[in-house]
């Protein structure tokens, strides 16, 4: 029976030693960060590197559609599409550098990031040169590029110094189209035109919306190694034409003639039969990550460093349109999930693609690309070190940035494979154009958690697409009584007193705690109160999610 209670004042209702990331910590990248204040409506984020300032100055004086929203229609073959001319005619006046190295483009609702990185660090580990460009990014935006065999986020000295090179030919291009180009497109063209500056090999570029419109299409079928579409979902329904079927139209538009595709999936039978079509209708090759030649056996958790991995043993015997072949035993993933796995069953395909074309590409890289990956706010574990300087000491505490229905279930998923009994509390701050009680039900019918903290995150340094607490709440609420689940809802608590904590702690009905509260120091310290009054000797998480914007405040907040 559903049943919302009114509480106290509030309304009723295995990672290796010397591993490398494919994105360095914030500690690395040099950064001077701002404390969290519980006094705060908003969090306090990150202040990029002083040396920085000149390069971010010419960028928020753009246009910029992750501060403020994808325009509806942006990515569809229409009036409102983003202009792909514009773009082409940026990057002809900048030489069109993109022809100057190959390129593998990756496009797909989840999964475009961690693919990115795997095969960026399987090509490094071969010794190549690479240039990864990727959105959105954590604590700085230099994390979106990374140049040379290193995998480090490119600094900002170069930054600005290329910027300085460029800067006559892209305030030329601004004004010959009217201000129109935007924050996203002129940054993608500095990115490739740094790439073929720095003259890397190959380069793994991430679409950021949809594929066909986006500002990284210019990349033609002779520059193309391969192109990559990961998953299919409903993420940016309205921006890519209001249905799965459109949203797949769109991704596909990164297929290129004769150049071979690699699918990831899993896909629902019609969305991948619209995919092959249009593979087939280019002359594209494809190779797909559910092919029967493709075992996958998963082992096992493993511990390194005192953070869980994931041990699984791989086999690729593939002989259709290509012939791809690897076989590696006992990998250890640090990237954690089933999820995950289908990340880098795709990428282990795509460097077996470009093995197939002549690269040199080992075993051995393959394994040290997988291996050797870790991404922050992807199912990422703090250290204890991390909890203690949190305040948190002897908490454990998961950061994962999903905000979509399908990756609450994938973080659900994973968090009962690697702590099947730990109990959860959750904080939560969620962008205004997300599924919001899509995600609450992922969770409330997932797990059963001991208390849901609903806050509010900046998103690209913004308001304008926070969602607030208070509207999360409802949606939360709403699906707490679809499924029959009994909450504990208080509003704008500012800690719970010992007395509060008691009745909560011995509550029979294990009801779950929801609340409002603006300051995630408040929301991470009462949930670990929380837990340790309710868990006992059993294990608990603090899971940080919604999206990667409140991870980047976690982060953040650890060096200030």
């Amino acid at each position: 029976m559903n049943s919302v209670r009114f509480f106290g004042q509030g309304l009723a209702f295995r990672h290796k030693k010397g591993r490398v990331s494919s994105l360095t910590s914030a500690a690395a990248l040099g950064l001077s960060f701002s404390r969290l204040k519980g006094s705060q409506s908003f969090f306090t984020t990150f202040m990029e590197d002083p040396e920085l300032e000149e390069f971010i100055h010419y960028m928020d004086s753009l246009k910029n559609y992750e501060k403020s929203g994808i325009p509806k229609g942006a990515g569809t073959d229409s009036d409102e599409g983003f202009d792909l001319g514009r773009m082409r005619r940026l990057m002809d006046r900048l030489g069109n550098p993109q022809s100057r190295f190959k390129a593998v483009h990756i496009a797909g609702s989840k999964g475009k990031g961690s693919t990115a990185a795997f095969l960026s660090n399987m090509l490094r580990a071969e010794g190549y040169s690479v240039g990864c460009y990727s959105s959105p990014h954590i604590l700085s935006i230099r994390e979106r590029v990374s140049v040379g065999k290193l995998g480090e986020p490119v600094s900002a000295k170069v930054l600005n110094s290329f910027l300085r090179k460029i800067k006559d030919t892209l305030d030329q291009a601004i004004e010959l189209e009217n201000g129109h180009l935007t924050h996203f497109e002129v940054f993608t063209a500095t990115a490739l035109a740094l790439f073929a500056q720095e003259n890397v090999d190959i380069a793994v570029i991430e679409a950021g919306l949809g594929g066909a419109r986006d500002a990284t299409n210019i990349i033609s079928a002779p520059e193309l190694a391969s192109s990559i579409i990961t998953t299919i979902g409903e993420e940016h329904l309205e921006a890519l034409g209001g249905s799965l079927e459109s949203i797949t139209m769109a991704k596909s538009g990164i297929i290129k003639h004769g150049r071979p595709v690699v699918l990831g999936g899993p896909f629902l039978p019609h969305i991948e039969c619209i995919l092959r079509e249009k593979a087939s209708s280019m002359g594209s090759p494809v190779l797909s990550a559910s092919d029967t030649g493709i075992k996958m056996d998963v082992k096992g958790i493993d511990t390194f460093d005192g953070k869980p991995c994931q041990s699984f043993d791989i086999k690729i015997q593939v002989e259709r349109d290509v012939n791809l072949h690897v076989e590696l035993d006992d990998v250890k993933l640090s990237m954690l999930g089933s999820h995950q796995l289908r990340n880098a069953a795709t990428a282990t395909l795509a460097a077996l693609c470009l093995r197939d074309q002549g690269w040199k590409m080992s075993d051995g890289s393959i394994r040290a690309g997988l291996e050797n990956t870790s991404l922050p706010g992807r199912s990422q574990f703090l250290s204890s070190k991390d909890a203690e300087d949190l305040g948190l000491p002897g908490a454990t505490i998961l950061l994962d940035g999903a905000h979509t229905r399908e990756s609450a279930k994938a973080l659900v998923d994973t968090i009962r494979m690697t702590f099947p009994e730990a109990r959860l509390a959750l904080v939560v701050a969620m962008a205004s154009d997300k599924d919001h009680l899509g995600f609450a039900r992922e969770f409330l019918s997932g797990r059963e958690l001991e208390a849901v903290f609903l806050t509010e995150a900046k998103v690209a340094g913004g308001t304008s697409r926070t969602t607030s607490a208070s509207f999360l709440r409802d949606c939360w609420i709403q699906a707490s009584k679809e499924l029959g689940i009994s909450v504990l809802l208080h509003d704008g608590m500012m800690e719970y007193e010992e007395e509060q904590l008691h009745s909560i702690a011995k509550d029979s009905d294990r009801r779950t705690v929801l609340a409002t509260e603006k300051s995630l120091e408040v929301c991470m310290r009462t949930a670990n109160q929380i837990l340790r009054r309710r868990s006992g000797n059993q294990s608990s998480i603090i899971v940080v999610t919604g999206s990667l914007h409140i991870v980047s405040s976690v982060l953040a907040s650890l060096h200030g």
